[in-house]
């Protein structure tokens, strides 16, 4: 974990350090179904944004909820009932700012979705890099239904996830789905039971992390920002992330380790 933030309390997240510089993240409002209040906003915020300029040991990190009834339920729609127009789009330039951090996060971000995530809770979990998810998980994007759209940026990543003629049913009709059918259609990777969900989030979590920081950041970075533009482009950005990698003490770590048929001790440097 960063420093900072291994230092910093969060009113409404949970962190656990878990083992080989894995870190887990809990929304942690379970008495809200871990809704997204302006608080949590601005935790999501700062941490996000600390881990982006710090991310110290942290080499992978699992989004997940506290609790077993929700991932994250979405707004909290008791603290923005009465809004007026003008405090409720300033609270959302809070949510704007929060979604973005977490999707911009270099650091590989896996969401286990323990619950219902409906709304926001489901755009976080769609701003991670990949979805595992409890066989009970149910998601929705309901704002429709409240007279809004998506705001998390769920009309781009849902779309992406699962085709834009889903994406276009999911969002108009407001409609909840299961875990089962969120699998078929390619938005997750996995689907367990909840009581083996962190452990299966965590096993992959510590994979990744065993790996070389440097060059599963690059991938990641490659991979965001080539998907956005022409393949010729993308092979531009895929190359100048591998040259990254090439003047790296682990690069030379990697090699020297399967020369030798050893487990590469990686720095991060």
């Amino acid at each position: 974990m960063s420093e900072a933030s291994s230092k910093s309390h969060y009113e409404t997240l949970l962190l656990e350090p878990a083992q080989d510089d894995v870190l887990v993240v809990k929304f942690n409002r379970p008495e809200a179904a871990n809704a997204l209040n302006t608080r949590m906003g601005r935790d999501v915020l700062a941490l996000f944004s600390d881990l982006h300029l710090n991310p110290g040991g942290t080499r992978c990190i699992v989004l997940t909820g506290a609790g077993e009834r929700a991932f994250c339920a979405g707004g909290d729609l008791k603290e923005r009932d009465g809004m007026s127009d003008a405090a409720w789009q300033a609270q959302h330039v809070v949510f704007e700012q929060a979604f973005r951090a977490v999707l911009e996060c270099p650091i590989p971000l896996i969401a286990a979705v323990n619950g219902a995530a409906y709304g926001g809770g489901c755009e976080f979990a769609l701003a991670c890099d990949f979805i595992y998810a409890a066989e009970s998980a149910r998601f929705a994007q309901t704002e429709t239904r409240l007279g809004i759209i998506p705001g998390g940026g769920g009309t781009q990543m849902l779309a992406r996830a699962v085709g834009m003629a889903r994406a276009k049913e999911i969002i108009f009709t407001a409609s909840t789905f299961d875990a089962a059918h969120a699998l078929s259609w390619g938005m997750l990777n996995k689907v367990v039971p909840l009581q083996v969900l962190m452990d299966e989030a965590l096993k992959t979590a510590r994979t990744i992390a065993a790996n070389a920081p440097i060059a599963v950041r690059q991938a990641k970075l490659a991979i965001a920002n080539g998907v956005e533009v022409d393949r010729r482009t993308g092979y531009i950005i895929e190359i100048a992330a591998y040259n990254r990698c090439v003047p790296t003490s682990d690069r030379r770590e990697g090699i020297s380790a399967a020369r030798e048929k050893r487990t590469p001790k990686f720095t991060g440097s």
